[in-house]
């Protein structure tokens, strides 16, 4: 089995955490996984986004032209990267903050109201977190329960509230998908 994503947005929206989650959950499972994120000079508001690779045998290169699975989560990484994504393969869309519609008859397109999802778990800033429990349920790139322990273990130093919120939004996300 191997997965691939591109996840994208501006820095802040923790499209670099959606990417390490991914590659923590797969190693967990005893999978490879490759995460090569990519960011601008400006840590909050600049463009961020990265590429995940995980499978069962040894990655060779991050380098991909499409990819299966791409996360968008702001209008400029729409534009960017819904080209992007592999004919049969999936593109998800935070439609909380992304207006345009794909017009694409070759990919499955979900669209995630992640930002408003992320509002009633608590706290809007797990907006990426959403969009990670609705690529879990369509990708199956791992086990919810290893996910959820991912979640546990990567925000562990920040307090249960916020464990529990993240928690929360993985469910929404899971769910809405």
């Amino acid at each position: 089995m191997e997965m691939e994503l591109l996840a994208a947005g501006f820095g802040g929206q923790g499209v670099l955490m959606i990417g390490q989650l991914v590659a923590l959950s797969a190693v967990d499972e005893n999978k490879y996984a490759l995460f090569f994120p990519s960011y601008g000079p400006a840590m909050r508001g600049g463009t961020a986004n990265c590429i995940v690779i995980i499978g069962d045998k040894p990655i060779g290169s991050p380098i991909l032209n499409e990819h299966e699975h791409v996360i968008v989560m702001n209008n400029p990484s729409f534009t960017k990267f819904e080209p992007l994504v592999k004919k049969g393969g999936h593109l998800y869309v935070n439609s909380s903050l992304v207006s345009q519609k794909s017009a694409r008859t070759d990919i499955k397109v979900h669209y995630i109201d992640a930002n408003d999802l992320a509002a009633k778990a608590g706290a809007n800033v797990a907006a990426n977190i959403v969009m990670l429990g609705s690529l879990l349920k369509i990708s199956q790139f791992s086990n919810y329960a290893v996910t959820e322990k991912s979640i546990q273990k990567k925000f562990a130093s920040k307090g249960e509230k916020v464990v529990k919120i993240n928690l929360s939004a993985l469910k929404a996300g899971f769910e809405q998908a």
